[in-house]
C-alpha cells in the first residue's frame, strides 16, 4: 500500500493507493497522521474511503452493502475507477494536488484537484471528468468531495451520533444566518444501526438548494463539532445556484461520511450528457478539519475566504455608504426627496451615496423593469443632476440595478425572442411579474454590459447595488440536457459576465444583494467586495442577524443597515449604529428629520468607525455568548485583531445583567466603552469576565478590550 501525503504550511491531504485504487484518508489541519488511523482505514472496507463517487446512466448505482437508497456514497461508478497518476505542484497559494483515475470499463477519466493554502487550513476541492471514448456518457452525480472518517481520527470507534454536533445556518428573507446545533442522533442517524454490524443504513441527513437563490433556506455550508475531542470540521459549497450536501454512515455503520456536491439528478434535477471528447468540471467546495470549537472553524474559513476572493480596494478602505431605501424612501426616489438626504449624508460623513430602486419608472415599477432608463417624472432635470450634486458634496454616486430580470410589462420584454429567457415546457418562466434572463445567451450578456456601460459613463457611477429579487426555480430546459444543467450553465455564464465587468471597471463597487442575503455563496463573494446581509426592518432583529453575519462571509464584506427611525430616542440610534459598526455601514433612514442630538450620535458612530475600520479586514470574529439568533435577549459579537477585541453587546429584553467570559480569547486586562462617548453605564473587567447591566430594554454598547502583552497565534484564533 502506497501513501501520499501533501502539506502546505497549514493544511494536509493524505491518500492511500492499494490494488490500483485510491482512497482519501484525511483532509484538514496539518497534523501527524499516526499509523493507528491508517490501520483503521486499511482494516475497514477501503471502499468507504474511495476518492470519487460517481453515478453513470445505465450502470449500477450502488454496490451491495456500500450504498442504499438515495445516498451518494457507495457508488458502483466510483468503485470501478482505477488510479493512473498524481502530481503535486507548488503555486502562489500553496500546493495543488491532482489525482487522475479512469473507469475500468468506460473510457471515462476523472481528475480530482486539492488546492492547499499557506494562509488557511481550508482546502479547496473539485473534479473534472472527461469522456475519452466515442459514445456519450450520462452523468447523474459526481460530488466534488467524498470523505469518510469525519472527526474520527482520535475518536474511532466512538458513537459519533451522540458526541458530534451538526451546525446548520438557516435562511429566510429577513431572517438570515440563523444557526441551529443538534447532535447527529437528533437528525435521525443511528450508530451502527445494523444488528449484524455488517451494513450501513439507508439514512442520510441532507441539505439541498434548488434555485438561483443559493441561500434561500440554508447557507451552503455547515459545521460538525466533536465534543469529546474538541475538533471541528467546516465546509462550504461555492455555487451561485443549486447545491447539495449529505452526512451519513458508511462501511458497517461505524464511519461518518460527508458528500459535498453541486447540482445532481436525484435532488437537483441535474443530468449531463457528456459527449465524446467533452469534459465537465464540478463546482468547487472548501473543507477543513481543525482543532477547537466552531469559532476556530469559522476563523479558518474566514482566512480562506480572504485568500480566495478578488483583490480590491473596497475591502481595504471600507468606505461608509448611505443608501436611501431602508426605513427611508423605500423605492420612491425623486429629486425633491433626495436633496435633503444627500445633505444629511454628507453631514454625518458618508463617502458613497446610493439611490435605490424606483429611479427608472414614474409609477409602480416592479413589473416594468429591464430597460433601465431614468424617469423624468421623478427627476425633471434628469438624474444626472443628482449625480453631480452628490459629487459636489464629495461623495461617490451609486444606483440600484437588477440586471438579471425583465418585467413582464416591459416593452422590451415583449419584443425579445424566447431564447433570451428561462424556459420550461415551452413557456417562459414567470414569477411575481418578472421573466428571468438567460445569461448563456451572448446577446443577453451584451445587453447587460451595455446597460452598465451607459450608467457608468453617463452618470459616472462608482457604485452599483446589484439586487436579485426573483429566482429562477429549478432551471431551464431550453438547449440543455436537464433543467438543472441549464441552471448551472446560466450561473456560470453570469459569473463570467460579472468577472468581465470588474475587469472593465476595476474601481467600480458592485454590491451583491439578493433580497438581502439570499445569495451570499462564495461563488458570488469571491468576486463582490460587499454583500447585503438582510432586509430586516426591525432594528433589534436586525442586530441579531448582524451579529452572525461574519459566520457566513468576511466582516469587511458584511453590509448591515443602520436606519435611525424618524420618531425614536437616543438609545434606538445607538442600537442601530452598533448593528453595523463591526462590518460595513449601510447608513439609511430619514437623517434629515432627526433631532440634533440623535443626528450627532450617528456622526459620532461613523467617526469612531473610521478610526478602526482599517483593522477589520484582518480581524477574526468571536461570539462570547454563542451564535446569536433572532429574539435572543442578549447578544455579543466581537472582532479579535492582534492585541485587542472590539465587542458589541446588545440587550433587547429580559435580564439586564450580562457577564461575558473572555478568557478563551486570551489575557485581557483593560476595557473601555468606545461608543457612545460620555456614557455613565457601569461596567468592569475582572479575571477576564466583562460584566455590565443595562438600564432598560433595547440598549447596545461597543467596547474595546486590550491584552496584557502582544499576542501569540495558536491554531486559528489569537490567544
Amino acid at each position: 500500500m502506497k501513501q501520499i501525503e501533501v502539506q502546505s504550511k497549514l493544511g494536509q491531504v493524505n491518500l492511500l493507493i492499494k490494488s490500483e485504487k485510491v482512497y482519501l484518508a484525511y483532509l484538514g489541519v496539518k497534523r501527524p497522521l499516526d499509523e493507528e488511523w491508517l490501520k483503521i482505514v486499511s482494516n475497514n472496507e477501503l471502499a468507504s474511503f474511495k476518492l470519487t463517487e460517481i453515478n453513470i446512466t445505465g450502470e449500477e448505482d450502488h454496490l451491495h452493502v456500500m450504498g442504499k437508497g438515495a445516498k451518494q456514497s457507495g457508488t458502483a461508478g466510483g468503485e470501478n475507477l482505477i488510479y493512473l497518476s498524481h502530481t503535486i505542484e507548488e503555486n502562489a497559494e500553496g500546493k495543488l494536488l491532482t489525482i487522475v483515475q479512469q473507469h475500468q470499463k468506460l473510457r471515462l477519466r476523472v481528475k480530482s484537484y486539492f488546492q492547499l493554502y499557506d494562509k488557511s487550513t481550508v482546502i479547496r476541492v473539485w473534479k473534472k471528468i472527461i469522456n475519452c471514448g466515442e459514445d456519450p456518457i450520462g452523468i447523474e452525480e459526481i460530488p466534488s468531495l467524498s470523505l469518510s472518517g469525519i472527526l474520527q481520527q482520535d475518536f474511532y470507534p466512538g458513537d459519533y451520533t451522540k458526541n458530534i454536533l451538526l451546525y446548520l445556518a438557516h435562511n429566510g428573507w429577513t431572517a438570515e444566518a440563523q444557526w441551529t446545533k443538534n447532535y447527529l442522533s437528533e437528525y435521525g442517524l443511528v450508530y451502527m444501526a445494523d444488528g449484524m454490524k455488517e451494513e450501513a443504513s439507508s439514512k442520510r441527513t441532507s441539505v439541498t438548494n434548488n434555485s438561483s437563490w443559493s441561500c434561500s433556506e440554508y447557507s451552503p455550508q455547515g459545521i460538525l463539532h466533536n465534543e469529546k475531542t474538541n475538533q471541528t470540521a467546516i465546509w462550504q459549497i461555492e455555487n451561485n445556484g443549486a447545491w447539495h450536501f449529505e452526512i451519513e454512515d458508511t462501511d458497517n455503520g461505524g464511519l461518518l461520511n460527508i458528500q459535498l456536491s453541486g447540482p445532481e439528478e436525484y435532488d437537483n434535477n441535474w443530468w449531463k450528457n457528456l459527449s465524446a471528447g467533452e469534459s465537465f468540471t464540478s463546482v468547487t467546495v472548501a473543507y477543513t478539519q481543525t482543532n477547537g470549537n466552531f469559532e476556530n472553524g469559522i476563523a479558518e474559513m474566514t482566512k480562506y475566504r480572504r485568500v480566495t476572493r478578488r483583490v480590491n480596494d473596497d475591502n481595504q478602505k471600507l468606505p461608509v455608504i448611505f443608501n436611501d431605501y431602508m426605513n427611508g424612501l423605500m423605492g420612491n426616489p425623486t429629486t425633491k426627496n433626495e436633496i435633503p438626504l444627500i445633505d444629511a449624508a454628507y453631514k454625518i460623513g458618508a463617502e458613497y451615496y446610493v439611490i435605490d430602486c424606483g429611479w427608472y419608472d414614474s409609477g409602480d415599477w416592479w413589473d416594468t423593469v429591464g430597460e433601465w432608463k431614468q424617469s423624468l417624472v421623478r427627476f425633471p432635470n434628469g438624474i444626472a443632476e443628482l449625480m453631480d450634486y452628490i459629487r459636489e458634496k464629495g461623495m461617490v454616486p451609486g444606483l440600484w440595478l437588477e440586471i438579471e430580470v425583465m418585467g413582464v410589462n416591459a416593452k422590451l420584454a415583449k419584443e425579445l425572442p424566447d431564447n433570451w429567457f428561462f424556459m420550461r415546457h415551452g413557456k417562459r418562466v414567470k414569477d411575481i411579474g418578472r421573466y428571468h434572463l438567460d445569461f448563456r445567451n451572448p446577446a443577453v450578456r451584451e445587453y447587460a454590459t451595455s446597460v452598465v456601460d451607459r450608467l457608468v459613463n453617463e452618470y459616472h457611477l462608482g457604485y452599483i447595488k446589484m439586487d436579485y429579487n426573483t429566482p429562477t426555480g429549478i432551471g431551464t430546459d431550453l438547449d440543455s440536457d436537464s433543467m438543472g444543467e441549464g441552471l448551472l450553465e446560466h450561473n456560470r455564464a453570469y459569473l463570467k459576465w460579472i468577472d468581465s465587468i470588474f475587469e472593465k471597471y476595476p474601481e467600480l463597487i458592485i454590491e451583491n444583494c439578493g433580497s438581502g442575503g439570499l445569495r451570499h455563496d462564495h461563488a458570488m463573494l469571491s468576486r463582490h467586495s460587499i454583500q447585503s446581509l438582510t432586509d430586516q426592518t426591525d432594528y433589534v432583529r436586525n442586530g441579531a442577524i448582524a451579529s452572525v453575519g461574519a459566520s457566513v462571509m468576511t466582516p469587511e464584506q458584511c453590509a448591515v443597515w443602520s436606519y435611525p427611525l424618524k420618531r425614536g430616542d437616543e438609545e434606538e440610534v445607538i442600537y442601530n449604529m452598533i448593528n453595523s459598526m463591526l462590518g460595513r455601514i449601510h447608513q439609511s433612514g430619514y437623517l434629515n428629520l432627526l433631532t440634533n442630538k440623535r443626528l450627532a450620535l450617528v456622526s459620532e458612530a461613523i467617526a469612531v468607525y473610521k478610526e478602526y475600520r482599517n483593522k477589520i479586514n484582518h480581524a477574526l470574529p468571536i461570539w462570547p455568548s454563542g451564535l446569536g439568533r433572532i429574539d435572543d435577549s442578549n447578544i455579543s459579537y466581537g472582532l479579535q485583531m492582534d492585541n485587542e477585541i472590539l465587542l458589541a453587546v446588545e440587550h433587547s429584553a429580559g435580564n439586564p445583567a450580562v457577564h461575558l467570559d473572555l478568557t478563551p480569547y486570551g489575557n485581557y486586562s483593560s476595557v473601555e466603552m468606545i461608543y457612545p462617548h460620555n456614557d455613565d453605564m457601569k461596567y468592569n473587567l475582572v479575571n477576564g469576565v466583562l460584566s455590565l447591566s443595562f438600564d432598560h430594554d433595547k440598549m447596545a454598547r461597543l467596547f474595546r478590550l486590550k491584552k496584557v502583552s502582544e499576542p501569540r497565534v495558536v491554531g486559528a484564533l489569537y490567544v
